[in-house]
């Protein structure tokens, strides 16, 4: 199939910024449209894109105090309606956000816009009626790449904003084309929108491995405080509840030898008392948990204020002996891909998606199903005592990853779907 005239992108965002799973993604798709011979920008509240090519604008960011007291007001509230105050301010944001998205389309002279997440979740009420209203008003070709739906996620179930919800979470109009990251997620959308989906499902760039581990990232373990005979088990994740981080605190308690849980992440846009279970729980088994957010980079290695360096999650990859990743509820699974990629054993949980989309293509890992039982934990030991048998996995595992979730995957989807929204 031929590419398409080339096209200028606009990728619309709370955020592109860090190491979070559709900044990461983003990037992917933005690589290969550039690729494909199409300039790509960016619109979002946080924005570490380059400035040329991008339009931060402060209120997009799901972090804003008014933003934050929308969701207060509208999430969570049993029996509670909206209050006319709220209904205001998200009326005036959405006007703000608006007028500065159709600033955006016409500063860069663009031909479709690409939000990210932000006709999905619905974080930022105002940012996704604006990008449906200016939808629906100008008719212009919208491409959505969903992540995370509402319905997915427990803390959007009550609320007294469904009336926002079901008009731009995500829009059913004609001009906004859809892109899923899961087949259930498809399914769900014909249902309740009567929408076709394709699905993409989340991506590495298995063509090209990672370098090999280097000085600084063999010197990690070390530099963190492990000793030679402790093994690092990595939950390379937010300290969010879905992430069912209390299953790899209680892997690491009884495998019965030295060991360290390192979580790389910290607790994000959900709030701190998780962190403070999982502390408890942790000192409860007599774990030992490294809070290693402040050691990780977003990119690339660089020194904190003290001096310290800060690692990349791909040497924090390369330096542990088994990924622990018992999520409860994934859009995907961005940490399962990045450990396939890093050749690291795996310790999966069997959540919804895993089981759906990824299980079945024959993949070599060591699961658990809802709970952790002896079985699982012996498998690991066996694992962790067979490097023979774990090179072997690796092996297979990388060769699964090219052939299902390489980013030839993204470029065959997205050529197809510009050229039926721009044929020629």
């Amino acid at each position: 199939m031929r590419d398409t005239r080339p096209l200028r992108i606009g990728f619309v965002a709370t955020r592109f910024a860090g190491t979070d799973g559709v900044s990461l993604e983003a990037e992917k798709w933005a690589h290969e449209l550039r690729a494909m011979g199409h300039d790509v920008f960016y619109f979002a509240g946080v924005v570490d894109r380059p400035r040329e090519r991008s339009r931060e604008v402060p209120e997009a960011s799901f972090g804003q105090p008014a933003v934050v007291a929308i969701n207060e007001a509208v999430f969570g509230r049993p029996g509670t309606g909206r209050p006319a105050a709220i209904s205001r301010s998200i009326a005036e944001l959405t006007d703000h956000l608006k007028r500065a998205l159709y600033d955006y389309v016409r500063d860069f002279e663009l031909d479709l816009l690409l939000p990210e997440n932000a006709l999905t979740i619905p974080m930022h009420l105002p940012l996704g009626l604006a990008i449906t209203q200016l939808a629906a008003e100008t008719g212009m070709p919208v491409l959505a790449h969903h992540h995370d739906f509402a319905w997915e996620r427990q803390r959007f179930a009550v609320n007294s904003a469904s009336d926002i919800i079901s008009a731009a979470f995500p829009p059913a109009l004609a001009n906004v084309h859809h892109i899923c990251i899961n087949t259930s997620q498809r399914e769900a959308l014909a249902r309740r929108l009567g929408r076709v989906a394709r699905v993409v499902p989340n991506v590495m760039d298995f063509e090209h491995p990672p370098a090999a581990p280097d000085a600084i990232s063999m010197g990690l373990r070390a530099d963190l405080g492990l000793a030679p005979d402790e093994l690092l088990v990595l939950a390379p994740v937010r300290v969010v509840p879905r992430k069912g981080l209390e299953h790899a605190v209680e892997l690491v308690a009884r495998l019965g030898r030295p060991a360290r849980l390192v979580i790389s992440h910290a607790s994000g846009d959900e709030g701190p008392d998780y962190e403070t279970r999982i502390r408890d729980f942790a000192r409860l088994l007599d774990v030992d948990v490294l809070w290693a957010a402040d050691r990780v980079a977003d990119a690339k290695r660089s020194s904190d204020a003290a001096g310290r360096l800060r690692y990349t999650l791909g040497d924090l990859y390369d330096a542990c002996d088994l990924v622990a990743y018992p999520s409860l509820i994934e859009g995907f699974g961005n940490a399962f891909l990045e450990a396939i990629h890093h050749r690291r054993p795996v310790f999966v949980n069997r959540y919804a998606v895993y089981d759906l989309d990824i299980r079945p293509l024959g993949f070599r890992t060591i699961e658990m199903n809802g709970y952790l039982d002896e079985a699982a934990v012996d498998a690991v030991r066996g694992l962790l005592d067979d490097p023979a048998r774990m090179g072997e996995w690796a092996d297979q595992n990388y060769a699964l990853g090219l052939r299902h979730f390489s980013h030839r995957i993204v470029r065959e989807a997205l050529r197809a779907e510009l050229a039926a929204i721009f044929p020629a």
